[in-house]
């Protein structure tokens, strides 16, 4: 059985393939076919976009697909930039281009509170069969700590370990951060599909 993660991403997909380890699975990604067309995420929310994503995908592939959206939501900007985060700065930005718009939004801020969240939604080509949502809460920092990592990693710092992401290796990042935490929760939903579909 074929598991589609729908992204393109090679840091994200290898982070999801890690946690699927041990599956009777053959896992693909869209890296894996030329003519998938990528899906635009126009929904509100990244729970819509997630969702948009993995039925698109099981769709056009007709294979099992699971599919993630981030946010990254700033108390004191009421939310901002939410699940417009990649864009932040503005279309074709650069990781570097919204850090720097974020940290010059937030000078001087005493409120610094911050959030990611992911949801990844698990489907079939026949309809949506599960989601799960993981958040990590956290601080925007004053200036960029740490260069590991990608989009704003070096300007969050999270509350459970007191480091920024960008000063984590993968390892320990992937441990608490929102990602990690929403696919071990989508992990169980997966394994009862395939159990109940294969019939073991």
């Amino acid at each position: 059985m074929k598991l589609l993660i729908a992204s393109r991403n090679k840091d994200k997909v290898e982070e999801i393939k890690e946690n699927l380890k041990g599956l009777n699975l053959q896992i693909v990604s869209a890296l894996d076919f030329q003519d998938l067309p990528d899906v635009v995420e126009d929904k509100d929310t990244i729970k819509e976009n997630a969702i948009k994503k993995a039925l698109e995908c099981a769709s056009f592939t007709g294979l099992l697909t699971i599919a993630d959206d981030t946010g990254f939501f700033v108390e004191q900007l009421g939310g901002i930039p939410g699940v417009y985060a990649a864009r932040y700065a503005g279309e074709n930005c650069s990781y570097s281009d919204n850090r720097k718009k974020m940290l010059k939004a937030m000078k001087r801020k005493s409120n610094r509170i911050a959030e990611f969240r992911t949801v990844v939604a698990f489907a079939s080509p026949d309809g949506l069969i599960g989601i799960s949502e993981g958040i990590v809460h956290g601080k925007v920092t004053e200036k960029e700590i740490g260069n590991l990592g990608f989009g704003y990693d070096p300007i969050f710092r999270a509350d459970e370990t007191g480091k920024t992401f960008g000063e984590m290796t993968k390892k320990e990042k992937h441990k608490i951060s929102h990602r990690g935490k929403a696919i071990r929760k989508i992990i169980p939903i997966l394994k009862r599909y395939v159990t109940q579909t294969s019939g073991l």
